[in-house]
This record gives C-alpha cells, sequence and structure tokens, in this order.
C-alpha cells in the first residue's frame, strides 16, 4: 500500500485518491494553493489543484506541487475524498455548488482579489476557515514588509508587464497596483488597456516603455516568438528598452505572491535607477 502512494505522489498527472478516514482541506484554486501550502502543515492537505502542476498556471514550485496529490476539479472526485474543508472559487459552476451542499461538504468560495488589500482579505478568511489564523496574520505581516520595503521616492519609471505572447497586464488589476507601487507606471495602462489583454506591438514600437518584464520564454512557442518580434522591432527602431526577467509564477495570484512579486519588482527597480 505504502509503495503504490509512493507512485502516485510521485507521478505528475496523478488525482487525488479517496482517504479511507477522509478528512483533510481540498483546493480547486491554484491561487488557493499558493496560500494554503503556508498556512497550514502538508498532512493537513488532503489535494491541491492540478492547475498547480502546470508551469503556466501554478504559483507555487512544482517541485513542490508534486508533493501533494492533485484533484480535476469534478463534485464526484472531491465529496470521494471526505474532507474537511474545500476551497473553490467563485466561479464554481451551480450544479457543483448544489453537489456540495448536498453532500455537507463545507465550502469557502473565494472570488478574485484585483487589489493588495482584496488579497489580504482574502488571506485572512481563508487562513480563519482553516483554523490557522496566526499563519495567516503572518502572511499578511510578509505582505505588509514588501510593499514597505519596494516603496521608492524616485519617478515612476514607464514599464510593460507581459504576461505571455502579446497580452500584457494593464490597468485595474493587481500587478498593475503592485508595479505602481514599486516605482513604476504601468504603460499598458497609457496606451489605454484595462485589465490583461492583447496589446499590438506596434504600440509598443512607437511609444516604447524604458521597462519591459518578461516572463520566462524560451523554445519556438507563440510568446517565445512575439517576444522576438518585439525585441527585432524595438532594436530596428533605434529604442533603448530595458529587458528584465520577471518569472510567469509571479502573475498569476496574489497572496504571499505578492511578497515575491514585490520584491522582484524592487530589484528591478534599483537595476534601471533614476
Amino acid at each position: 500500500m505504502r509503495g503504490a502512494a509512493f507512485l502516485c505522489l510521485a507521478a505528475a498527472g496523478c488525482a487525488a485518491q479517496p482517504s479511507p478516514r477522509g478528512g483533510g482541506i481540498v483546493s480547486l484554486n491554484p491561487c488557493a494553493d499558493a496560500m494554503l501550502v503556508e498556512l497550514v502543515p502538508p498532512e493537513r492537505i488532503a489535494a491541491i489543484s492540478h492547475y498547480s502542476r502546470d508551469p503556466g498556471a501554478t504559483s507555487i514550485p512544482l517541485e513542490l506541487a508534486r508533493k501533494f496529490h492533485v484533484n480535476n476539479g469534478t463534485a464526484e472526485e472531491i465529496i470521494a475524498l471526505r474532507p474537511d474543508l474545500v476551497i473553490a472559487d467563485s466561479f464554481t459552476s451551480p450544479s457543483t455548488r448544489e453537489a456540495f451542499a448536498r453532500s455537507g461538504v463545507k465550502t469557502l468560495y473565494l472570488g478574485w482579489a484585483s487589489t493588495i488589500e482584496q488579497s489580504k482579505a482574502q488571506v485572512r478568511e481563508l487562513a480563519a476557515a482553516a483554523d490557522a489564523v496566526p499563519a495567516g496574520e503572518a502572511m499578511v505581516s510578509r505582505i505588509d514588509a514588501a510593499v514597505t520595503a519596494a516603496k521608492t521616492d524616485r519617478p515612476p519609471v514607464p514599464a510593460l508587464l507581459w504576461i505571455g505572447g502579446n497580452t500584457a497586464n494593464g490597468a485595474g488589476t493587481l500587478l498593475d497596483e503592485m508595479m505602481v507601487k514599486a516605482g513604476f507606471s504601468d504603460h499598458a495602462a497609457h496606451y489605454g488597456l484595462q485589465g490583461t489583454g492583447y496589446l499590438p506591438i506596434e504600440h509598443v514600437v512607437v511609444d516604447p516603455p524604458r521597462v519591459m518584464l518578461v516572463p520566462d520564454q524560451a523554445g519556438r512557442d507563440a510568446s517565445s516568438r512575439a517576444a522576438q518580434m518585439r525585441g527585432w522591432a524595438l532594436t530596428r527602431a533605434g529604442a533603448r528598452v530595458h529587458q528584465a526577467h520577471f518569472p510567469r509564477s509571479l502573475v498569476n495570484c496574489g497572496g504571499p505572491v505578492i511578497a515575491k512579486a514585490m520584491t522582484r519588482l524592487a530589484e528591478v527597480r534599483r537595476e534601471v535607477g533614476k
């Protein structure tokens, strides 16, 4: 039995398996995963979202995600685990919500946090539901400390934060607020982009930012080709743009990711100086 459990845990695509005793916390939300793994001991986590095994969606290291069972988000699968608590999101379908309610599963539905304060409130909400209030307050303190440490009196530097391909981060987002607090102005917002969306290369070439924050991009996929095309076009136009690596894992969620993202933004802001 132990051998089978080990093989399942080591497999990247392993789905959650019902426990003979039940219990534990199940997360269907990759952003909740990021909070949960820092709020409670691993033995309290019955399963995390399968998205946390996806390099493009995870906010936790893949090697950490592989230490946990994962679930595929189906009501039948989750109910079979007999969890003490399920963490889902506000986009959960009515049929799944109804199934959880009928089975008596205690469920916390988390909405989308588009500000630092909203994200801190979510941390506290999840921590309270998971009986981990002190750990939640410690996480909030780390967020506050990172935001304070990133503040600067220098004038804001125009920057673009690329999510992938020709998709950039614009106004009215958590990332936008973090960029501003770290001493940048969101150039996508300057172009008129609201939220996260497509940004034509023509805008970037005609009115380039001073800094471009770029995710992990390697190989010959669409994201890499888009980045190469931008680089070529900016070079031809004679634009001098500082490119800085901003890991893809820092753009998906808030919670504890805010502290890491603010630290990285502050590093890049120091690199570009005045």
